[in-house]
């Protein structure tokens, strides 16, 4: 749900409203989500207080600094395969108010000089570490890591419903949330549903997110580098498990809300992943597994200490048991550990499990 700009400032851009116009001013889902994430008046170009991922929901990046420590050792990892260059380059896309990167910053224990860009459509925040880069877009040629976690959940979407035939059509949503069938999915969309999400002769009421602009966002992220590792963190499903209804939803102040694109509110729905792994993405090689694998390969325990340290260093042991508790948190597989990492390495040895 942290987001960036590639999804909205990339294959997003200059998405005029021709043919996505319904009658009574409703949209299509993929324009009104775009206009209530990234218009004008959208949930990420707020500033001030409330503004932010952090007033709103709570990610692996706020849930401990031990994922941020993570995702420095994953650079250390990359720069090691790179063969120890003099200046890393790492990417955070989605990059909030800066939280990750000023993490790994502080956390960083490799080789050579970390250069640090944040993608994000809002505004710089006041007071950020002066080495991070603020950009809209991610730089071209990239040798690093470029890490994406919970942005393309937030990537616009068409919404595909099934109709009392079974034919799959757009669904358009008002101001206010409410939503009517619209015109029959086709060209791209329907092929897209045709291979990663079959919905045609389903009961009625059925429902898909059309995928398409993510795998084109994710391709276009991935083809910024020219060596090093580009990875993704996110809500994800398959087509083996695909949710009958699909996932949109909504929050706001913590809480998970109706679906309602008038900009108070982050708009999300899980991702495809399998879908945006089979994407074009230059020279990528793609890997998936989940944040518990991943996270646990790059030195994560969420074990407790042996109790007896209570009786003879009980600071140390209170301490040991609050990293575990984070830790525990962060690998529960039915919390955070469940999230699907995709990553694609570009001429490196892998550095994952």
């Amino acid at each position: 749900m942290e987001n960036g700009g590639t999804g909205a400032q990339g294959p997003e851009a200059g998405t005029g409203t021709a043919g996505l116009q319904g009658p009574e001013g409703r949209l299509r889902w993929r324009e009104a989500m775009r206009r209530a994430l990234y218009g004008p008046e959208g949930f990420y170009r707020r500033s001030g207080p409330g503004a932010g991922a952090a007033a709103h929901f709570r990610t692996s990046v706020h849930a401990s600094p031990l994922f941020a420590a993570a995702v420095a050792e994953l650079a250390r990892r990359v720069a090691v395969a790179l063969g120890r260059p003099a200046e890393l380059d790492v990417v955070d896309v989605g990059a909030g108010r800066g939280e990750l990167l000023t993490g790994v910053l502080a956390a960083y224990e490799g080789p050579g000089r970390l250069r640090a860009y944040a993608v994000e459509v809002g505004p710089r925040p006041e007071g950020l570490d002066e080495r991070i880069t603020w950009l809209a877009e991610p730089p071209q040629g990239v040798r690093g890591l470029l890490f994406a976690n919970e942005w393309l959940d937030n990537v616009p979407v068409e919404v595909a419903e099934t109709d009392e035939r079974g034919v799959p059509r757009y669904v358009e949503v008002a101001a206010d949330g409410t939503e009517e069938l619209g015109a029959d999915v086709g060209g791209a969309d329907a092929e897209w549903l045709r291979r990663w999400w079959p919905l045609a002769g389903l009961p009625p009421g059925s429902r898909a997110e059309v995928g398409g602009s993510r795998d084109a966002a994710w391709s276009a992220a991935v083809t910024t580098l020219t060596a090093g590792l580009a990875l993704t963190a996110d809500y994800a499903h398959t087509r083996a498990n695909r949710p009958p209804y699909g996932t949109l939803t909504a929050f706001r102040d913590g809480q998970e809300v109706a679906a309602v694109p008038d900009g108070s509110c982050d708009v999300t729905a899980h991702v495809a992943l399998d879908a945006v792994a089979a994407a074009p993405a230059g020279d990528g090689v793609p890997q998936l597994l989940s944040q518990r694998e991943a996270l646990r390969g790059l030195g994560l325990d969420g074990s407790r200490p042996p109790l007896a340290l209570a009786s003879t260093d009980p600071v140390g042991y209170l301490r040991r048991l609050a990293v575990a508790g984070q830790a525990a948190e962060l690998l529960d597989p039915a919390g955070l550990g469940g999230f699907t990492w995709l990553a694609h390495r570009v001429g490196i040895e892998p550095v994952l499990p």
